[in-house]
């Protein structure tokens, strides 16, 4: 069996429709299994994500995350994707790490703004500069044709730089009043302590909340928890891994039973929002699961091409 090898020219291919569908397809599959090893050395992570799916195959995701590497010139997360055929377990395709961390990412938050943000969405907060935010643009662009994106960053300048490189976006200072003027905001740090107050969200937002990935990270406060509706990509990935639903669950502000619904129960429609006043909040927990969907539907779709 050869070994198809699937570059970052694939990208040219590719749809955010298609990935939504995609991902919604997989979680009509049988329950993923998925587990994760991290190790640690000072700041540096190994991060290794694997998941298999009846009927769809296995993956191994290897990350490396190196917050130096930016003093260097070079990307701080590195890594390399294996997907593994369904029926044999034979190593079927390599397929560019960057490309499926982008579009898996985004598409898990563009999933999630399908379903809970409202129809008539056009103001868009990032918070956070970084390449996430970049893909956000694109990913929210194909869902609100006519958005027009605020950009908040703790260092102003990458936030200007953002806003430099793309006419539909405007920088920002004032974080309290441009997430009271959003639709959707999303959230894409790496930040340990909430950088999204409650007491700023207005009714009918919806918060897609992507950057936090550890126990130790956060980007919401009580506030939003309490006053949103909350939503998961995945319940496996997120109640016990995440700082974002581990807190507020520990502090009692909400219980695991507050979740109204993960993806895979869209198929009853319960991940849904149930009013135009409903505050919706989405936690990305980005599990491999998710990765083996991705790598799956741009390996047909470049087979295809």
């Amino acid at each position: 069996m050869s070994i198809e090898i699937v570059g970052p020219e694939a990208e040219k291919l590719l749809s955010w429709a298609g990935l939504c569908d995609a991902l919604e397809a997989g979680h009509r599959l049988p329950r993923a299994e998925i587990n994760d090893l991290l190790l640690y050395r000072g700041s540096d992570t190994l991060l290794d994500r694997a998941a298999w799916i009846d009927g769809l195959g296995s993956l191994v995701k290897v990350a490396t995350v190196v917050p130096g590497n930016a003093a260097r010139g070079l990307p701080s997360i590195n890594g390399a994707v294996n997907l593994f055929n369904d029926a044999t377990g034979q190593l079927e395709a390599l397929v560019d790490f960057h490309l499926v961390t982008k579009w898996k990412t985004a598409g898990d938050s563009l999933l999630s703004a399908s379903k809970l943000a409202r129809k008539d969405s056009r103001n868009i907060l990032l918070v956070g500069a970084g390449t996430v935010a970049k893909s956000m643009v694109q990913a929210y662009s194909a869902l609100f044709p006519q958005a027009r994106f605020s950009i908040w960053n703790r260092s102003p300048a990458g936030a200007e730089a953002m806003a430099a490189a793309d006419p539909r976006v405007t920088a920002v200072s004032d974080l309290a009043a441009a997430v009271r003027a959003a639709d959707i905001i999303c959230t894409a740090t790496m930040s340990k302590t909430p950088v999204l107050q409650g007491a700023w969200l207005q009714p009918g937002q919806h918060i897609d909340l992507i950057g936090a990935y550890t126990p130790g990270m956060r980007e919401a406060d009580d506030t939003v928890m309490r006053r949103a509706s909350v939503f998961v990509d995945s319940r496996a990935t997120t109640v016990h891994h995440i700082g974002d639903i581990i807190d507020p669950i520990a502090a009692g502000v909400i219980t695991e039973a507050d979740i109204k619904a993960d993806f895979y129960d869209m198929a009853q429609g319960s991940y849904r929002r149930s009013s135009d006043d409903e505050i919706t909040v989405a936690k990305n927990g980005g599990g491999a699961h998710l990765d083996l969907m991705t790598a799956a539907y741009i390996l047909a779709t470049w087979r295809g091409r």
